[in-house]
């Protein structure tokens, strides 16, 4: 390309032709060519005689100015003219594009995808040579090598990416040793944070050429969280906003939504970088139903914190006798030790145990307590997934039905051990090392720990199994075993310093800790401390973009790469190892990238302004001054000098007038709104006047265009809003229109062109909205509807049938819901056999022109930015199965629109293979 100030020509070669303008301005002087004169004795009878359509000795220069001016329009149209064209490579060696696929080059990811394409398809035709490196630690370590850069493209549309932070090869020297020797430039598209061995990479591609940077558009945002006694995130930013955080889960009837919002805390940080705190303050019912935490307007997975049960502080239950009231007495309590051992990391609920089993607690500890009022609700609470811990004391050493007492995961023996009394021969024994893999395992077993007294079982076969802590003795400290979905665990010491004095130990938090652990909501543990299970099994996994994707094809995982972070073989996601879950999570903190030595590109450069269409246009506009010119001049006027120079004024301002008027800001975005349209197949949907009903429209066509470009062929764009009494329609195929009793009826020139519109093939889908409040009889139905489709050429309508060409389109469908179901479709009632020819629908390919329903359809397809339902449908998962439908049925339908009675035609193949048997027959 060459540049020349702020203009720049694709085709500088074309401009040679500017030379041959002289030779032209010659060549146009000299015609027609001037007379001889040549004395004749009989012209002497002429003299005085007037011509009245003389002819011009040379082409007067005005006009030889228009002719030249025009053909300079065309030359330099041709040539390729921008204006601000975008900064063009100096070099024109090979290119090597390097993207950054990390988590934070996901926002704006199309627009880097756009900008590879661009210097690809430049370097293709100037016949460059190219490579393409994802830095996503996915590639072949091996070298790279140079290919025609069309072949790249492919794969550079296919790219997306990934769940964890961008990842370049550890030695670039290995991965450039076979590219061609000497100098090629280098694009780097790159996502503003500092990576491990982007500063090398930098510098082995600037000894080679030129590096051009392109930084990302907008500020990079990365939530993480912060294990502790209470657990937080952490909000990290290169800019000084603050967007709320977003607690995401399942609401009472299973649909997943926006729960909480949060706010973050006062900034701090340097460099660029600031982070905010993040506390998660929510009630534990709250709480526990969240599955994710999400910053509010951003799109990629460092933006994410699945929760995992770190997250959530357990409700326990604490049941036993009530503190003494004397303050010196409260050591003696046993629920005192256990209220200072738990308060920290869960709460607690305290009182008799029919009122603790009204909230519903994870965890229901017992203090010494037989003989219990409640034991049937309790063990159906057991049953269905509940933790019961028990301690014993005197009370239940003295219980003489001891051996009968139910929920113990172990029979008793009547009367305690005393092993480190007064009057005891023995002295305390202390606690046995924890096995390896158990659950207490890898927690100390301190040697100033000392049991004086505990509780024994009765001798039986699986005794060994169920005690999963023991004394020096191998006497049962704590015993195990599961009751239907829960758990029984007892502790065969007292909660306080009676018997022992492990409740004055950090080994008795501890131990409480892990046991917590293991309950149907309970915080799993650090990473660092679930390394003893070898490895964890994918559950849910995250893409770049922050959606949740089925855990399909990765192995299992060893718990030391877990450790390391998110990676190509682990992605961000959910993991699990036995009873224990750990989410995996790729925000984090990070620092800016500099780029020392290379060119920055400005965003702000767009490809500069085409004005081949400009120049074309005004070349036109020239040449038709010629034409008028040239037949002004033959009509052989006279005037001279003021009148010809009024009569090419008034003529200039003729075409002035004539010329349209400039479109304005509004009207040039409307219209570049509807190319894209035509452009992108996108679906459009009608203003009604009411914001709410409009913008439900918007994101429910969104929600169904991200469907389609999941499940098919079709790759709509964003959702156009359409105004009746100002858009053209002829270049849409499908407009979906609610109904609502306060719209203003169109224009009838809006009506003329809607008629047109279903005429040539487009298909409205009238959504009533009310198939909640009012049995739906038919098109009938709406007083709005009628008024508003009366001047409509509408045909015949009749409810859908079982057979009709919509139920099979792409998914077999025997209804079409949307938010409401059970009401029935209306579309174009089946035609009379005479309107048949051959068995095949002649209208619009057989397209219905309207579909009529009240079903709400843009309700049950709308989709947040976060691809979330944005209404809830029925309840738990038979209201996310009708959503399913709703979808199918949308897809369905824009099948319909594109690609006519297509199904249905295939049920005439076997008569149309009959046909071509009787001819061929015939023919013989």
């Amino acid at each position: 390309m060459l540049i020349l100030g702020p203009l720049g020509f694709a085709a500088p070669w074309v401009l040679t032709a500017l030379a041959l303008l002289p030779v032209l301005w010659l060549i146009l002087r000299a015609m027609p060519p001037s007379p001889r004169r040549v004395e004749f004795p009989g012209v002497a009878l002429l003299r005085g005689l007037v011509d009245r359509q003389p002819v011009a000795r040379r082409t007067p220069w005005w006009l030889l100015l228009l002719r030249l001016a025009a053909i300079a329009a065309l030359i330099l149209a041709f040539a390729g003219p921008v204006w601000k064209p975008a900064p063009q490579d100096d070099a024109d060696g090979p290119l090597l594009v390097l993207m950054d696929a990390g988590w934070a080059a996901a926002p704006d990811w199309p627009a880097r995808q756009a900008r590879a394409e661009r210097a690809l398809a430049e370097a293709a035709a100037d016949g460059r040579p190219a490579a393409l490196l994802l830095a996503d630690g996915r590639a072949d370590p091996g070298a790279l090598s140079f290919q025609p850069a069309d072949a790249l493209l492919a794969r550079l549309r296919a790219a997306q990416p990934v769940a964890w932070e961008t990842t370049l090869p550890e030695d670039p020297a290995a991965a450039l040793a076979d590219l061609p020797q000497g100098r090629f430039s280098t694009l780097w598209i790159a996502d503003g944070l500092d990576h491990p061995h982007r500063a090398a990479w930098l510098s082995a591609l600037a000894e080679r050429g030129g590096v051009t940077v392109l930084p990302p558009s907008g500020p990079v945002r990365a939530l993480s969280l912060h294990d502790g006694e209470t657990p937080s995130l952490t909000l990290t930013s290169t800019d000084d906003a603050a967007p709320a955080v977003l607690a995401i889960g399942p609401d009472p009837q299973g649909v997943e939504r926006e729960l909480a919002r949060l706010a973050p805390g006062d900034a701090s940080g340097e460099r660029g970088v600031a982070t905010r705190p993040v506390a998660i303050d929510l009630p534990p019912e709250l709480r526990n139903r969240i599955t994710r935490f999400q910053v509010e307007g951003v799109a990629h997975a460092g933006a994410v914190v699945l929760a995992d049960d770190r997250v959530r502080r357990h409700k326990v239950g604490l049941v036993g006798d009530a503190d003494r009231q004397a303050e010196g007495q409260q050591l003696l309590s046993p629920l005192h030790y256990l209220r200072r051992a738990l308060a920290p990391t869960t709460d607690l609920v305290e009182g008799g145990l029919g009122d603790v089993l009204d909230t519903a607690p994870d965890v229901i500890i017992l203090a010494d307590q037989v003989e219990l009022a409640e034991a049937g609700e309790l063990a159906g609470w057991v049953e269905e997934g509940g933790l019961l811990i028990r301690f014993a004391g005197p009370r239940m050493a003295a219980y003489d039905r001891l051996v009968e007492e139910p929920l113990l995961p172990v029979q008793l023996r009547q009367g305690g051990r005393d092993i480190g009394g007064a009057l005891s021969w023995g002295d305390p024994r202390g606690v046995r090392p924890f096995a390896s893999d158990g659950l207490f395992a890898g927690l100390p077993a301190p040697e100033d720990v000392a049991i004086r007294a505990q509780l024994m079982p009765q001798p039986a076969p699986d005794l060994a199994e169920r005690t999963i802590a023991a004394l020096t003795d191998n006497t049962p400290l704590v015993t195990q075993a599961r009751q239907g979905q829960g758990q029984l665990v007892l502790f065969h010491v007292t909660a306080n310093a009676e018997w022992s004095n492990l409740p004055i130990s950090g080994l008795f938090v501890q131990m409480l800790e892990r046991l917590i652990a293991t309950a149907r909501s309970s915080p799993a543990e650090a990473l660092a401390e679930d390394r003893e299970h070898p490895f964890w099994t994918p559950r849910t996994l995250l893409d770049g973009f922050g959606r949740a994707q089925p855990a399909e094809g990765l192995a299992p995982v060893p718990a030391e790469a877990l450790a390391d972070g998110p990676g190509p073989d682990h992605p961000a996601g959910i993991y699990a190892a036995g009873d224990r879950h750990v989410a995996l999570n790729a925000g984090g903190d990070f620092a800016l990238a500099t780029w020392p030595g290379a060119r920055i590109e400005d965003r702000a450069e767009g490809a500069g302004r085409d004005l081949k269409g400009a120049l074309l246009a005004a070349a036109a506009i020239l040449l038709a001054l010629d034409a008028l010119g040239s037949a002004w001049l033959a009509r052989g006027h006279r005037g001279q000098g003021r009148g010809q120079g009024r009569s090419t004024a008034l003529l200039l301002a003729g075409l002035l007038a004539l010329s349209p008027p400039p479109a304005t800001a509004q009207q040039g975005e409307l219209n570049a709104e509807l190319i894209r349209a035509a452009d992108e197949v996108a679906l459009a949907y009608v203003l009604t006047g009411d914001e709410e009903v409009d913008e439900i429209s918007h994101e429910g066509l969104r929600g169904l265009s991200m469907v389609l470009r999941q499940r098919s062929s079709v790759e709509p764009g964003a959702p156009v809003a359409i105004d009746l009494d100002q858009d053209e329609l002829s270049v849409l195929t499908f407009l979906y229109w609610p109904v609502t009793d306060s719209q203003p009826l169109p224009s009838p020139q809006a009506y003329l062109r809607l008629n047109h519109f279903l005429r040539s093939g487009g298909m409205i889908l009238f959504d009533t909205r009310d198939g909640d409040i009012a049995g739906v009889g038919g098109p009938d139905m709406s007083a709005a509807l009628q008024s508003l489709a009366a001047p409509l050429e509408i045909p015949p309508l009749a409810p859908i049938p079982d057979d009709h060409v919509l139920t099979r389109t792409f998914y077999l469908l025997s209804d079409f819901p949307g938010r409401w179901q059970g009401q029935p479709v209306w579309a174009e009632a089946p035609v009379s056999e005479a309107a048949v020819e051959g068995g095949f629908r002649q209208l619009n390919d057989g397209v219905s022109p309207v579909v009529i329903g009240g079903n709400s359809w843009a309700e049950a397809w709308a989709l947040g930015d976060d691809g979330m339902p944005l209404f809830p449908i029925g309840r738990g998962w038979e209201g996310e199965h009708q959503r399913e439908l709703a979808w199918r049925f949308g897809v369905n339908l824009i099948m319909y629109v594109l690609t006519g009675n297509y199904k249905s035609d295939q049920v005439h193949v076997p008569a149309l293979l009959d046909r071509l048997r009787v001819e061929e027959d015939l023919a013989r």
